[in-house]
């Protein structure tokens, strides 16, 4: 298990026996208790274990673009965000529905036939979901989140929502483990630097988190090397970010690539998947 730390002011100790850190300005040494979060990232849903999810927050990354496209529907004012493992159930739900409603979805990145939308972040307006219940099915994201719905809380995050998604983890008392969606059952590296950034903001709000693999040190390498780059051009050299190009949709990648731009927590509820902006 790695230990790192953060300190607020002075130089610091970490005491690995004990689950403190002894902050030292000047002279005077004061020992604070904390309670260590512990981190894991997952970097393939395949990879998801009972462990992972027990007792824990999870966080979906699927960069690429379905938690990127739910940040920014419900910035733009959706009601809801229910969210389904295949086109049909997502059909077959919005059929049902009385109310305000978007069905989306996509199939090999284009919006699948006899939908509304697609899984394209900014077709997500304010004029179009303002109010409404969206039934959203993708090929990756919302399949991992429906997979991680055994998780105590759950949450969906990309770039767009990186560091506000960090500080409700950080308010939380439970361990987190950030999964990735991949692409096509590939590792997806545009989910691993999304992971970063969230992992990032969480080392600047908490005093200690314990990386329990090296996946969250992996996810912050990928994050650091890609920020210092620029999002755009990583993103776009990645399987999903050729899939999207070859699609014709490359105003999705740049989207996508920006940081912190939909300031919402998206948590989901894990008994009828129904995502919302929470508080």
């Amino acid at each position: 298990m790695i230990a790192v730390k953060r300190a607020c002011a002075g130089p610091a100790r970490l005491d690995r026996n004990f689950t403190r850190l002894r902050r030292v300005s000047g002279s005077e040494e004061s020992q604070l208790e904390f309670a260590a979060m512990k981190v894991d990232v997952v970097f393939s849903p395949n990879e998801i274990r009972a462990e992972h999810l027990t007792g824990r927050a999870a966080v979906v990354f699927d960069v690429l673009r379905a938690t990127t496209t739910i940040a920014a529907a419900l910035c733009a004012g959706a009601a809801q965000i229910r969210v389904f493992g295949s086109l049909e159930d997502a059909r077959f739900a919005h059929a049902r529905f009385d109310g305000r409603s978007i069905l989306a979805g996509e199939f090999r990145c284009l919006r699948a036939e006899g939908f509304d939308l697609g899984n394209s972040p900014g077709d997500f307006t304010s004029d179009r979901c303002a109010g409404a219940t969206i039934f959203l099915a993708t090929t990756n994201g919302t399949r991992a989140i429906v997979k991680s719905r055994a998780a105590e809380r759950l949450f969906a995050a990309a770039l767009v929502n990186a560091s506000i998604t960090a500080a409700k983890l950080a308010s939380l008392d439970r361990d987190v483990t950030l999964v990735c969606s991949g692409t096509d059952g590939q590792v997806a590296p545009e989910d691993i630097i999304g992971a970063g950034a969230v992992l990032l903001k969480l080392l600047d709000a908490r005093s200690r988190v314990d990386f329990v693999s090296d996946g969250p040190q992996s996810a912050l390498d990928s994050f650091t090397k890609a920020n210092a780059a620029g999002f755009v051009e990583p993103f776009r050299q990645t399987r999903g970010g050729r899939n999207i190009i070859a699609a014709s949709l490359d105003a999705d990648i740049d989207f996508a690539a920006q940081l912190d731009v939909c300031p919402v927590v998206a948590e989901c509820d894990v008994q009828n998947l129904a995502i919302r902006a929470a508080t």
